[in-house]
């Protein structure tokens, strides 16, 4: 294998935003859904692999055990360098999953040091002084205070890493970032000559993540969001081409299905209805009093399919996501809008979708597991941290498009524009 980089990622949607910058910077790069089966090797080709789990808001210790799988197969894959992606909004709890799977990595690659940077800053994701802005705003005043299974409310990224680790947690300010690589080598000799074990550090510009990638180039272990992609594949000698991004042309019918509460989904699916679109709204309560509101779902496709993308949803307000919640509890609601969006995606790809664009992290994850798909070669972007992707569906050789977008990203009209840059790049 000529795998350089083994990644893991914590949800399907943070691992194509990381494959997405990988590709953009000259690797070619396939994502694979879980780790592979024994024996298999679907990577033979790659200079990266990044693993999607299904890990963000698990248990901790199920956290853990799954990613030092996807370790155990990336070091076997040959991977000189492990990078471990969460999202960039560093979304976790007091009790994980951030701090305690760093730990357990640094510990099977036996490393005292790492560094974590959620930085992304084409995206409005940008650390200073160790503190998170979403855009112009602290992370604790954005609108991820309201996440309905990881709400932010600490900006201090020190703060929220060191209550879900045993080892220091320091910081490597914008100070030694900008300048350079020296700067940063030194200051993480500093933190570990005082026994630091990982580092927060700060990047409010692609430079600084450029120069954060040439400093981190021997450490066993970086964590980061999908923004420290960027700076690494220069490590290798690799440089940004169009070949890495190639995909089959597309064909076959359109559809969205959207599961995030975020406010960025929330702005994307108004702007589809006020477009004229079709679109199908999945209430969480109907199907709690048992009515089949995926068959529902489809039956509406069924009528629309043929004139474009339809779309199925199930977002909402802030309040009225607590509202269903304090009727059904924060899990059971979003399990059970998971699994009805996971049928929905299912009967669309039966019916001749083979262009589908997935909103949400945990909804992707469900989608992506209920297709049975495997891996996924990662192609051109449609927004910053979204690209389009190919898969191989089970059981023949009928490719797939489909897109993992985080809830946060993408622009008001990103539904509309990701199945028009998939038809020009097709052309």
């Amino acid at each position: 294998m000529s795998v350089r980089l083994g990644c893991i990622a914590d949800d399907f949607t943070g691992a194509t935003d990381l494959a997405n910058n990988l590709v953009r910077a000259g690797m070619r790069v396939v994502q694979l859904i879980d780790v592979p089966a024994e024996g298999t090797d679907p990577a033979a080709d790659a200079d990266a692999v990044v693993i999607a789990l299904k890990s963000r808001t698990v248990p901790a210790a199920e956290a853990v055990e799954a990613s030092l799988r996807a370790l155990e197969w990336l070091r076997a894959a040959g991977a000189e360098q492990i990078y471990f992606k969460y999202c960039s909004t560093f979304d976790s709890t007091p009790a994980g999953n951030i701090g305690q799977v760093t730990e357990a990595l640094m510990d099977a690659l036996g490393t005292d040091f790492t560094v974590a940077t959620p930085a992304f800053p084409d995206n409005g994701r940008t650390v200073f002084k160790g503190h998170l802005f979403v855009g112009d705003v602290l992370l604790g005043e954005s609108s991820m205070r309201h996440h309905p299974l990881t709400p932010m409310t600490d900006s201090n990224l020190v703060s929220v890493l060191d209550a879900q680790t045993t080892r220091p947690v320091g910081l490597i300010d914008h100070k030694a970032v900008a300048q350079g690589a020296d700067a940063v080598r030194a200051r993480i000799a500093q933190l570990r000559a005082q026994g630091v074990g990982a580092a927060i550090v700060d990047a409010v510009s692609n430079d600084d993540l450029v120069r954060l990638g040439a400093a981190v180039k021997d450490l066993p272990l970086v964590t980061a969001g999908s923004g420290l992609a960027i700076g690494l594949p220069a490590n290798w000698g690799f440089e940004p081409s169009p070949d890495a991004a190639q995909l089959p042309p597309a064909s076959g019918l359109q559809a969205v299905v959207a599961g995030s509460v975020s406010a960025a989904t929330n702005g994307q699916v108004r702007e589809f209805l006020r477009a004229g679109r079709p679109a199908f709204s999945v209430d969480p309560l109907r199907i709690a009093a048992g009515e089949d509101v995926a068959a529902q779902a489809l039956a509406f496709a069924d009528k629309h399919l043929a004139d474009g993308p339809v779309l199925v949803y199930s977002t909402g307000s802030p309040d009225a996501v607590r509202s269903v919640q304090g009727q059904l509890g924060a899990a059971e609601a979003g399990e059970l809008v998971e699994r009805t969006l996971a049928r929905v995606a299912q009967g669309l790809v039966e019916r001749g979708v083979r262009q589908l664009v997935v909103a949400g992290g945990e909804t992707s994850g469900a989608v992506v597991q209920s297709l049975g798909l495997t891996g996924l070669r990662i192609g051109g972007q449609i927004d910053p941290g979204v690209p389009w992707c190919a898969a191989t569906l089970p059981g023949g050789d009928d490719t797939l498009h489909i897109t993992l977008k985080s809830g946060n990203f993408g622009g008001p009209d990103f539904f509309t524009a990701a199945f028009t840059r998939l038809t020009e790049e097709s052309q």
